[in-house]
């Protein structure tokens, strides 16, 4: 279905593309009837299987790192709160994000109404903010504790507690503004799952402002301090690894945390960079038509971070990894990886691997 974004009359609550005959708006209002103009229904049940699953998968090892994290105090340090903070946020998106889509998917429309999908848009747009500058501020404390760039900084419990609120206060003001009449939230893509109204412009919502704000508050500021960090993270650990060149553990130690960067880096665009192309594109190509259909795959993809943002920064980490097994499997580590962790020290000119490592 192709759909092209002007100016026109609105409903307030969603969006019809105006390539459609909208003269009878009650026929094809995705509050009321199946979407099948837009999608065959064996789209509309692979997505909604597709979101069970991450339902299901997110809410599950979220919820694990969250209780592992209060039963097992030697995780319970500073630099791992933020990590916390971050579950706290996928969960918020997994039960009510990826959970409400799954449930809209299966009836081919959004059937809980414009007011849950105003609630829906918020919270899910909530939830992936703050995951998303939790990811920055993760970086920025890696910055500070390695790379040491106002000394011996010690990093400590209000520093953690900062940060943690930091990201929910840029979220608020982030995920706050269309209920406000700064954009709106309206059903997106398919019309199964709600978000911010990237399609319409020229009206009163000042849509296209909001989207530049969004992209370059929530896209590119927290995008440049994750490279920025990591870049300078991996600079000083390559430096230390030349002054060590004879030593293996140390050069062990630079590979492993060079790749483990490069999959932090890469897990942010796979989250990120679809809904930030997606947002800009509408923007600059005013009146160009798109597919409904790609629509929904920015928010698959953000709401699937639920799942693999935990892998890599938790499961990454052998100490979590070891207390999530021990936690699962009644005290027992069937993987053995027991204390073999990311306390164990591996010096990198006085760095431990731990230090660098998402703990």
């Amino acid at each position: 279905m192709r759909s092209i974004s002007r100016q026109q009359e609105l409903p307030e609550d969603f969006y019809i593309p105006i390539a459609l005959d909208t003269s009878n708006i009650t026929a094809l209002s995705p509050f009321l009837v199946p979407q099948d103009h837009l999608g065959s229904p064996g789209l509309y049940m692979s997505l909604a299987a597709f979101m069970f699953v991450l339902f299901v998968v997110g809410t599950a090892i979220n919820t694990l790192t969250i209780i592992c994290t209060a039963q097992y105090k030697k995780l319970r340090s500073h630099l791992n709160y933020i990590l916390v903070n971050l579950a706290v946020s996928n969960l918020l998106v997994s039960v009510v994000g990826s959970f409400t889509a799954f449930y809209s998917f299966s009836y081919r429309y959004f059937i809980l109404g414009p007011t849950a999908c105003k609630i829906e848009g918020f919270m899910a747009t909530l939830g992936g903010m703050v995951s998303l500058w939790s990811l920055a501020v993760i970086a920025f404390e890696r910055y500070l504790v390695i790379c040491k760039p106002i000394g011996n900084f010690a990093f400590k419990g209000p520093h953690a507690f900062t940060g943690c609120v930091i990201t929910w206060v840029f979220a608020l003001g982030a995920a706050g503004p269309p209920l406000f009449g700064w954009s709106r939230y309206i059903p997106e893509g398919l019309q199964c799952s709600c978000g911010p109204d990237w399609y319409t412009i020229g009206n009163k919502y000042n849509n296209e402002s909001y989207v530049m704000f969004l992209f370059c508050f929530c896209f590119a500021v927290p995008f440049t301090m994750i490279v920025f960090c990591y870049g300078q993270l991996l600079f000083t650990l390559k430096s230390a690894a030349r002054a060590q060149e004879q030593s293996a553990s140390t050069q062990k130690a630079e590979r492993e945390v060079t790749k483990m960067v490069v999959v932090m880096v890469l897990g942010f665009l796979v989250c990120w960079l679809p809904y930030a192309s997606f947002a800009l594109w509408t923007v600059l190509h005013r009146g160009e038509a798109f597919d409904l259909r790609l629509a929904s795959l920015p928010s698959c993809f953000s709401k699937a971070s639920t799942v693999y943002n935990p892998v890599i920064y938790v499961f990454m980490n052998k100490q979590f990894r070891s207390c999530m097994m021990k936690l699962i499997f009644c005290g027992k580590n069937p993987f053995g990886d027991e204390e073999e962790t990311s306390s164990q020290v591996t010096q990198v000119s006085s760095v431990s691997a731990s230090q660098v490592s998402p703990s």
